[in-house]
């Protein structure tokens, strides 16, 4: 028995990329820092709020790249003279991976009590019908 693909099934054309979008998430769903909420707050909206204690506004970054929404951390280094006698809260980077639908776009981003809230708006989708002229041969 072979394994069918999406782009393989007969009813399915074009649909490549689909395939390749359910692989790349599946190989990014693993990551657990830092932890993030998903909300819908409308039909056409969505939020996602990601818990980013101890960075500043300048040590995150989001870019939308290939419809993939990119969220990177990283601090800045500022342990010259500083002795830890015990170092139990972690300053490490990093990024986290939402693919996007297409008509989903950043609608906008802030930070709050140590929240980065990132606003996403789906646009509305136009019915288009389309008309075929069959030519005669």
């Amino acid at each position: 028995m072979s394994k069918l693909n999406f782009g393989s099934h007969p009813f399915l054309l074009g649909f490549e990329q689909l395939e390749r979008l359910v692989e790349r998430t599946a190989k990014t769903g693993s990551e657990g820092y830092p932890p993030f909420n998903i909300e819908q707050s409308s039909e056409n909206s969505y939020r996602i709020t990601l818990a980013v204690a101890g960075f500043a506004e300048q040590d995150l970054s989001i870019t939308v790249e290939e419809s993939q929404l990119v969220i990177r951390g990283r601090q800045s280094e500022e342990d010259e003279g500083r002795i830890f006698l015990h170092r139990g809260i972690a300053a490490r980077q990093f990024q986290r991976s939402f693919v996007l639908a297409d008509g989903v776009e950043v609608a906008g981003a802030k930070m709050e009590n140590g929240l980065l809230h990132v606003d996403l708006m789906r646009a509305e989708p136009e019915t288009v019908i389309q008309t075929i002229k069959i030519e005669r041969g």
